[in-house]
């Protein structure tokens, strides 16, 4: 089985601390999850409210 590497620092990931090389890297990646530095980017859907009032009409009618 071919050993991957760490995402962290790149060093061979080890089987107790995978897929992380070691417990300082496993950190550094929870601390970037709460952090959010991993996001991911979203594109917000418009409000149908918004297009009712650009239209005139009321968005309850529909």
């Amino acid at each position: 089985m071919a050993t991957k590497a760490c995402p962290i620092c790149g060093k061979p990931a080890t089987e107790k601390h995978a897929p992380f090389c070691s417990p300082r890297c496993a950190d550094v990646d929870l601390n970037r999850w709460l952090k959010g530095a991993y996001a991911i980017p979203a594109v917000e859907a418009e409000d149908a409210d918004e297009d009712a009032a650009e239209a005139g009409t009321d968005p309850a009618l529909h």
